[in-house]
């Protein structure tokens, strides 16, 4: 009868404090849980093997005798004490472990001979354990997410309403709490993570919350200055344009940029630079009073 390492089978070392085998115990439990790995007999058969090594390293006397024993165990005259025991007291006895019950067979011949075929408290333990996370992407437009608005999402054949809140960023995720896996046990359901894609098609950059734009000047109203009219996110406004204005030159207008996220109200602002475009196609008149404007400076 081979010796089976039960701090092996959880990944912990013989040091291991009763925290860190619960945790080890957890975590592989989950993992190779039948619910989740269904008609995978690696993965159960892993679970029993799991749930075996708990059975023992999570109880302080079992783990003791475990210890002092070692690969020694069949020689204890404690063992096959406990061993006659068990066939006196607990015949077919079922063990409840911590995700559901399992018979005497689903526990090795060695932790048969070694502990007697019987958790040492007895009883029914049910760990509640919490449900697997979901992760979905939602592609939106730029302007999709200027204003706050419900939308309803399709994830795994439900139906999920939620508020997109205005200013949401490409590449931004957000959770909504309890909208993945069902819990084990009783256990709380996971989480569902929604990833943001926006899709940019106008004519801004965004960069946070504040929009760039460039904006085309003729030549005429830079050098004489005027009014303007040019776009932003939300409808259009007015510009003042100032004589002599330079090609490059940038203007801010305070607020009308794009929603700060999570703050109602607040906006980032818009920076229009100008663009000076030069006058085609010249007519003949045009040419002789451009060289009359050059003989002038």
């Amino acid at each position: 009868m081979a010796f089976i390492d039960y701090y092996s089978i959880l990944g912990v070392t013989k040091k291991a404090t009763e925290g860190d085998i619960k945790k080890a115990y957890r975590k592989l439990a989950r993992k190779y849980h039948p619910d989740l790995n269904p008609n995978d007999k690696e993965a159960e058969q892993k679970f029993k093997e799991i749930n075996e090594a708990n059975e023992v390293l999570s109880n302080p006397e079992n783990r003791k005798k475990y210890d002092d024993h070692g690969e020694h165990w069949q020689h204890a005259e404690a063992y096959e004490k406990a061993k006659q025991q068990q066939k006196q007291n607990a015949q077919q006895q079922t063990y409840q472990g911590d995700f559901g019950g399992y018979s005497e067979s689903d526990f090795s011949d060695f932790f048969s001979a070694t502990f007697g075929g019987s958790k040492a408290k007895g009883g029914r333990r049910e760990a509640k354990f919490r449900g697997q996370d979901f992760n979905a992407k939602l592609e939106l437009n730029l302007e999709d997410v200027y204003r706050s608005h419900k939308q309803t999402l399709t994830v795994n054949a439900k139906n999920i309403r939620i508020t997109i809140p205005a200013g949401v960023e490409n590449g931004q995720i957000i959770k909504i709490k309890g909208h993945g896996g069902k819990g084990v046990n009783g256990g709380p359901n996971g989480d569902l993570y929604i990833e943001f894609s926006i899709r940019n098609t106008t004519q801004f950059r965004r960069d946070g919350s504040n929009l760039y734009a460039s904006v085309d000047l003729d030549i005429y109203k830079a050098l004489l200055g005027g009014e303007i009219t040019v776009d932003t996110i939300d409808g259009k406004v007015k510009l003042t344009v100032k004589p002599e204005t330079q090609n490059g030159t940038k203007v801010k207008l305070t607020g009308k940029g794009f929603p700060k996220y999570k703050k109602e109200g607040q906006f980032g602002d818009l920076y229009v630079t100008y663009s000076i475009k030069m006058p085609v196609n010249l007519s003949a008149k045009e040419k002789e009073l451009f060289t009359e404007l050059s003989k002038l400076r």
